[in-house]
């Protein structure tokens, strides 16, 4: 292999991946809290977030301090003119808002460019069928890395959150969501790239994927494309009901 090859992550590393993600994104306020501290290009302060969502400044604060910890927010001290000689108060930005999150996990861009030639040349619906079974197969392997097993059992929204967590570590910037009655998984960033917009019948390995995971962590559901970043949209939403 050569030497700047990207190096695949083992079950282990992969799993610290997971827990790194889950302590900054576990929380769904936390959650809320980064996507709007995103667009406030100047920063905010734990003042402004208790504010907008009528949190106590000290869950405000541990909130921006958690993704801080996780690398997702940097911190800076400033006096505010005209606040007088008080002490400084803290402020939280975004790191990178045009690219959010630099993401650990590196994909291959020819394999998955070959991936996509060679589904082109099957039938629509057989590729499509092929690439949600090689996404379910993975989905599955990740689920057992992430500690699942028969005896672990989780609710369909704990364990969709789960699976959203997973996704944003292998790139997808994904989080889980109810809109009216249906749980989505939205992701935000497709780590196929530009191999998916040539050849968007790759999207299906999303779908298998989040059919793998939840498979093993809670039972069987119906996953369904709803939207894709490869057929224009912002973003990718998988629409997923249990059975």
């Amino acid at each position: 292999m050569d030497a700047d090859s990207p190096t695949p992550l083992s079950a282990a590393d992969f799993s610290s991946a997971v827990t790194a993600i889950t302590s900054a994104f576990g929380d769904p306020t936390r959650r809320e809290i980064y996507l709007w501290l995103r667009d406030q290009i100047d920063g905010v302060t734990a003042s402004d977030v208790a504010e907008r969502f009528e949190l106590h400044s000290n869950v405000a604060r541990h909130h921006l301090d958690k993704l801080a910890g996780g690398g997702y927010v940097e911190v800076s001290t400033a006096r505010l003119a005209g606040s007088g000689a008080g002490r400084p108060s803290k402020r939280y930005k975004a790191i990178g808002n045009e690219n959010p999150i630099e993401f650990a996990v590196r994909h291959d861009d020819l394999l998955v460019s070959l991936l996509g030639k060679s589904l082109a040349l099957l039938p629509g619906d057989v590729a499509a069928r092929m690439a949600e079974e090689v996404g379910v197969e993975y989905g599955r392997s990740l689920a057992a890395s992430m500690g699942s097993g028969e005896h672990v059992q989780r609710s369909f929204r704990s364990a969709l959150h789960a699976v959203a967590d997973a996704l944003t570590s292998h790139g997808f910037a994904a989080h889980a969501e109810k809109q009216g009655d249906e749980l989505r998984i939205v992701a935000q960033h497709c780590p196929f790239g530009d191999a998916a917009i040539e050849h968007p019948v790759i999207c299906a390995v999303d779908r298998g994927l989040v059919k793998g995971m939840l498979s093993s962590l809670y039972g069987d559901t119906v996953p369904a494309t709803e939207t894709t970043q490869a057929l224009g949209s912002e973003t990718c939403v998988t629409v997923v009901t249990s059975r």
